[in-house]
């Protein structure tokens, strides 16, 4: 019994790396994103709208990103101050707003992609498309036990 309090299993290693991973990410991507003076979130927001053209919902953004409502509303009034996206009203429900991309948000996203999308290339350097699409699906199934753990433990 001893030995399993003092030796981590390579599934802790494993997790520990993958938040350590994801710090990384985050890092690299605030000092990417900076010289757009845009952070990581913002440009996720873009990128979402880019991918919606009628627009979404703040509601929908933040189940989008994982993140929560008040969050949103900050940084689309931040996107909505520089004149990237704007706030529009929602047909289908008066009580909303759908927020889309406006054209200066799509020429600002035009310039990121083609550098966005060599970072990326440069960040997955050295690790095939293979096993690529191998680490997303796992990755995936430790995203949905994080979930389901997160709702299923008890609060002491």
């Amino acid at each position: 019994m001893q030995d399993e309090l003092t030796i981590p299993r390579p599934q802790y290693l494993a997790l520990l790396q993958l938040l350590r991973t994801a710090e990384s990410l985050w890092n690299a991507s605030r000092v990417f994103f900076a010289q757009w003076e845009l952070s990581p979130s913002q440009f996720n927001i873009l990128n979402l709208l880019h991918q919606k053209t009628t627009g979404s919902t703040q509601i929908d953004l933040s189940r989008d990103l994982i993140m929560h409502r008040s969050n949103v509303t900050g940084l689309v009034d931040r996107l909505e101050n520089r004149g990237l996206v704007k706030r529009t009203e929602d047909p289908s429900d008066r009580r909303a707003y759908r927020v889309i991309l406006t054209p200066e948000g799509n020429l600002l996203l035009g310039e990121i992609l083609p550098h966005y999308y060599a970072a990326a290339e440069a960040v997955w350097k050295g690790i095939d498309e293979n096993h690529t699409s191998q680490l997303l699906a796992e990755l995936a199934t430790v995203a949905a036990n994080a979930e389901r753990m997160a709702i299923t433990t008890p609060l002491k």
